[in-house]
């Protein structure tokens, strides 16, 4: 192209180019006007085939243009700096397959982006950039970072992805702070070796995915605080050595699954300081060092089937902690009691460990046929499933009680006065109540009428009690 050909800001930014000085275009008549105009052939050429210097670097860097026409650059090679901010775009830029030195799009307006498969050795800049039309960067290989800080991203095909990352290699951080996207985000096979920020962005795209993640591999943390998200959020098989940080964030979809971080293995998962989650929780199969998890965030279902924690923090009383487990719309899973279990002994908490226990037992007593529902409501009543010994000694001394009054106010007859020893009314119901011991005294005496029914009652109670009690004792010296 002959520099002839060329209008008067487009001849300042050719002339440009080769020192790699910056041609701001901004404040020069009407932002649509000629003074602005550059057609994205003029920077096709410059980038493929444009002047160079000795002794300088050459670089594309343009404030404020209009640029016309398709800006092409599908599977070329640019090694120069190419720097495009506050500029508007009438066509999605074509940059698929193409190999880029480093590329800013900073505070631009543009109708989309198709980057796919793009290598670039830099950094890749759309900070606050508004794109009208999905953005494709799917199996991107980046060596820098990606930055999307405020940027605003909106499609018009509702069943189209936005922002299309999968498969993407970011070489440093992913970072999103305040993006603002109307729709899908791929994230699924992505590998960011540093951290994915997404504090204060607003994602929205009610009754579907708003963020698609699956086998997602971060390097260091996912970041989310005071994220708004309006549909599903899915971490499914990702792995976040670091924390992800969801304080004060606000999640939402209703009547489906609102997060998802299913066989995901994360350092530590912070929920907290927002608002209840709308939707469904999902933390099945996954595996978290420390679960920080606030009960009044959890929403009125919550999977927790194969979950492992090594720690559950903030700490909580076991009643504000049940409930979750009680969420769980899936089949009774004893694991999950037994995971509460383990965190509340960790930091001694044995009373609470008891509780979840208990609980469990309880829970596992539903699903039971009748029978069995029947034995376990006896052994909750007597001993607590073994959690509350106690109880055994206070039936014992009720029984007792009960027993030695009736005895002492009618004495039985003795079956051979001569021969058996002085009736002691404590000792007799202790000989009825206790199926092992004895005191001589249940053999010498026999009671008649209403007595001897209540003698026989003494002696079916003080089995059942003896025989939940060892149940009880047994089954909490094999968990010990």
């Amino acid at each position: 192209m002959e520099i002839d050909d060329l209008t008067p800001a487009e001849q300042r930014v050719w002339r440009a180019f080769a020192t790699g000085t910056t041609v701001d275009l901004r404040g020069l008549g009407e932002e649509d006007g000629p003074e602005r105009t550059v057609r994205a052939v003029v920077l096709r050429a410059l980038l493929l085939n444009g002047p160079r210097e000795a002794g300088e670097v050459a670089a594309l860097k343009v404030l404020g243009a209009r640029v016309t026409g398709v800006l092409d650059l599908s599977y070329a090679v640019v090694d120069s700096v190419t720097r495009l901010g506050f500029c508007r775009f009438e066509e999605a830029p074509r940059l698929a397959g193409a190999q880029l030195g480093y590329l800013n799009l900073r505070d631009s307006v543009l109708p989309g982006l198709k980057a796919a498969r793009t290598r670039i050795d830099g950094s890749l800049r759309l900070t606050s950039c508004r794109i009208d039309g999905p953005v494709y960067l799917g199996g991107a290989q980046i060596s820098g970072g990606l930055f999307l800080d405020d940027a605003e991203i909106g499609g018009a095909d509702p069943a189209e992805p936005v922002l299309q990352l999968n498969q993407v290699t970011v070489d440093d951080d992913l970072c999103a702070r305040g993006l603002r996207a109307r729709g899908r985000i791929r994230l699924d096979g992505a590998t960011v070796a540093g951290s994915l920020d997404l504090q204060d962005a607003e994602l929205s795209n009610p009754g579907g995915h708003v963020l698609d993640a699956e086998s997602l591999d971060v390097g260091a943390n996912l970041l989310g605080r005071r994220l708004r998200a309006q549909g599903r959020i899915d971490l499914r098989g990702a792995r976040i050595p670091g924390r992800v940080d969801l304080l004060r964030a606000a999640l939402s979809n209703p009547g489906d699954t609102a997060l998802r971080v299913s066989s995901c293995v994360i350092g530590e998962l912070w929920l907290r300081d927002g608002p209840p989650v709308v939707g469904r929780l999902n933390l099945r199969r996954a595996e978290i060092n420390q679960l920080h998890l606030a009960p009044e965030v959890l929403p009125d279902q919550v999977r927790l089937l194969d979950l492992t924690y090594t720690f559950l923090t903030p700490h909580e009383p076991a009643e504000r902690r049940l409930p979750m487990l009680e969420r769980d719309d899936d089949a009774f899973d004893p694991h999950a009691y037994e995971q509460l279990t383990a965190a509340y002994r960790r930091v001694g908490d044995d009373r609470a460990a008891r509780l979840v226990q208990l609980a469990k037992q309880r829970r596992h007593r539903g699903t039971l046929p009748w029978y069995g529902r029947l034995w376990g409501h006896l052994q909750d009543a007597t001993v607590g499933y073994g959690f509350r010994p106690l109880r055994a000694a206070v039936w014992l001394l009720s029984l007792l009680a009960v027993g030695s009054a009736a005895f002492a106010h009618q004495h039985p007859r003795a079956l051979k006065a001569s021969e058996a020893p002085e009736f002691d009314p404590v000792f007799y119901t202790l000989d009825l109540l206790l199926p092992v011991i004895s005191f001589g005294q249940e053999s010498a005496f026999a009671p008649s009428g209403g007595y001897r029914t209540l003698s026989y009652v003494l002696i079916v109670t003080g089995w059942i009690l003896a025989t939940t009690v060892v149940a009880g004792v047994t089954r909490s010296v094999s968990r010990q």
